[in-house]
Formats: C-alpha cells, sequence, structure tokens
C-alpha cells in the first residue's frame, strides 16, 4: 500500500498468493483453512517462503491482498460492516490508525515480549525497516536534500504521497525532524517543482528507477535490497544529508495486528503467532533483507551484512507514532495546500 492528478488514490489491491479465489475468507472457498492477510507492499519474498511453511504445518492456506499502507487500513474500514481480512500488516502510523479507529482485536502474540520497537495491546511489529532513497546509476548519489532540488531532477524525481503510503508518510515526517514543521513544507513545495506527482504505493517506483524513467525515488531498505537482489534493479540506496549535514533516517517497520471481525481468527492467531516465532523472524534477512523484529534473533547471514553496510553512517530515529497520528489529518492537509500552492 502516482502521478500528478488529484491526490484521490484507486485502490490497486493486487492478490498476492491466494489459496483461492476472492478476497475474503469466507469467500475463498477454504472456509477455516484459509487466513486472509491485508498487506503493504515489500514482504513478498518473505511472506512466499513463511506462507507455504505454516501451511505445511497447519494445513491453513493464506491468501494475501496486497495495497499501499493507507488503503490497506481504508479497507478494513469500508468493510466493518462484512469484515474479509484476518490478519493486516502495515507501516506505522496506519496501524496506530487501525487501533485507534477499533479495526483491530487485542491479542498478545506470543514472543512479542522480545519486540522492542512498535507495539500495544492490538499490535506488534513483525520486521524492522528504515527509510530511505534510490537513484539510478546515470543520477550519481545525491548528497543532501538540498541536492534535490536541483533542476536535472525535474521530471525525474517522486515520492509516495504522505497520508497515503507508509514511506511516503515517513518522509514528511522525517523532514519535520529535520526542518520543522514549516521549515518541511517549504522544502517540499520547491520540490514539487521537480516532482511527477503522487504515488499511492512506493514499490511502484522501483521499476520506474530502474528503468531511468525517474532518476530518484524515495523507498525502504528492506524492499530496495531486495529490488536489487532479486530483481536485479539498476539504481541504489542513498540517505541524503539534512540541513546539519548528518544523515538521518526514520525507523519504520512493519506492523501485523488482528482484524476486528476476523472471520478466521483462530487462524489469524496461528499465522500471527508463526511470524513472531524465532524460526521465522530467523529467516527474514535471507528471504528478504528484512530485519527481525525479535531482539533475540540475531542474523548473521550476507544479506543482514548488506543491511548494516547500506546504513553505514546513518542516524536512525523512532518518532512517538501516536503523537504523529494525532497531527496527521492537518499535517496532511497543511503538506496538501503546500505543495499545490
Amino acid at each position: 500500500m502516482k502521478k500528478l492528478k488529484p491526490l484521490l488514490i484507486a485502490a490497486l489491491l493486487i492478490p498476492v498468493i491466494a489459496g483461492c479465489g476472492g478476497t475474503g475468507a469466507a469467500s475463498a472457498g477454504g472456509g477455516a483453512k484459509t487466513v486472509t492477510v491485508y498487506t503493504a507492499d515489500g514482504l513478498a519474498d518473505w511472506y512466499k517462503t513463511r506462507f507455504e511453511a505454516f501451511t505445511a504445518k497447519t494445513g491453513i492456506k493464506v491468501q494475501t491482498v496486497e495495497a499501499g499502507s493507507g488503503e490497506v487500513v481504508s479497507r478494513l474500514a469500508k468493510e466493518q460492516s462484512n469484515p474479509q481480512a484476518d490478519v493486516v500488516v502495515t507501516l506505522p502510523p496506519f496501524i496506530q490508525k487501525a487501533s485507534k479507529d477499533g479495526l483491530l482485536q487485542k491479542y498478545a502474540v506470543p514472543g512479542s515480549e522480545h519486540v522492542t520497537s512498535v507495539k500495544s495491546d492490538d499490535y506488534v511489529a513483525v520486521a524492522n525497516n528504515y527509510l530511505c532513497f534510490i537513484a539510478n546509476k546515470q543520477a550519481g548519489t545525491p548528497k543532501s536534500f538540498e541536492e534535490l532540488l536541483d533542476p536535472r531532477f525535474k521530471g525525474k524525481l517522486q515520492y509516495s504521497t504522505p497520508g497515503q503510503a507508509g514511506d511516503g508518510t515517513a518522509v514528511l515526517i522525517l523532514l519535520q525532524h529535520l526542518m520543522g514543521k514549516q521549515g518541511a513544507l517549504d522544502y517540499l513545495r520547491k520540490l514539487e517543482t521537480n516532482n511527477v506527482g503522487p504515488s499511492a504505493s512506493t514499490g511502484k517506483l522501483q521499476p520506474k528507477v530502474s528503468k531511468g524513467e525517474l532518476l530518484v525515488a524515495n523507498g525502504d531498505v528492506q524492499m530496495n535490497l531486495s529490488s536489487i537482489s532479486v530483481d536485479k534493479s539498476a539504481f541504489g540506496i542513498f540517505f541524503p544529508a539534512g540541513p546539519d549535514g548528518k544523515k538521518t533516517t526514520i525507523a519504520l517497520p512493519y506492523v501485523m495486528g488482528l482484524a476486528t471481525g476476523a472471520p478466521n481468527s483462530d487462524g489469524g492467531k496461528q499465522l500471527m503467532d508463526y511470524l513472531l516465532t524465532t524460526e521465522a523472524q530467523q529467516t527474514l534477512t535471507s528471504d528478504a533483507f528484512g530485519l527481525p523484529a525479535r531482539t533475540d534473533v540475531k542474523p548473521t547471514d550476507a544479506n543482514f551484512q548488506a543491511v548494516q553496510q547500506s546504513m553505514t553512517g546513518v542516524e536512525a530515529w523512532s518518532p512517538d507514532w501516536n503523537a504523529v497520528l494525532t497531527d496527521l489529518d492537518a499535517d496532511v492537509a497543511a503538506y496538501t495546500k503546500a505543495i499545490q500552492g
């Protein structure tokens, strides 16, 4: 969960792994033997291996519906009278919004005591991750946010939409942290000269940068390193320096919760339990360049080393996501006004 058009984003929900047709457990034909996951994009490689292992262990099939982070939660809200999802995986602050709006059930996932990033009584981080930017090889490696204002990026730069995509919202939050709220709006107003336009899904920017249609886009470390490795994408990861000359990023974990009114609540709980086991967590880096949410899981594989190397010299900042959510509507409205002005 993309062009400069109205800020309304169409719901592009793509079945990624389907045990059967339909978009919910009730319509999947598998009844209690199917679990439906609504998820932000990025973890498909990990899901493939883990869901196959989960099905082998339990006999329960998993079908996944993928969208932008905000759209995942919007769909949950629209379906309250007829719930289709069992488990939701999305990014902050959208998981906090789902909680606030009563779209999640309270559930203590075994092993959650070992998670120290984002968690509450109705959600818990399942994979740690960080905001980054990507640049096509011909763009070099931009050094700073200021450099992204350079005219050479006009019509060749795009970032996913704050309030719609998790990574795009993180761009706004990070800039607020680095420049103050008004400073962030002033900067994004200037950047709009180069920006192609809105994008509901960060993942859809990757092939555009790889092909050279774009030179620069926002992304996240896990998804981008996976794309470089699996899809042989022709871009590199970078972290632009802020006004203080330091490279700072924002911690942006994937977070899961059990949907209110889940058609297969028991199966959903079993899947969440499994995804937070040390067995599953240990495979996050090797399968998909993700970082374990559990602090007692210590990967040492080559992919983990690649993640660590990519973030050398970068400071990771973790905001108060509940505070972010409180101001989100006003901040997005101010952002929309700023770029349209």
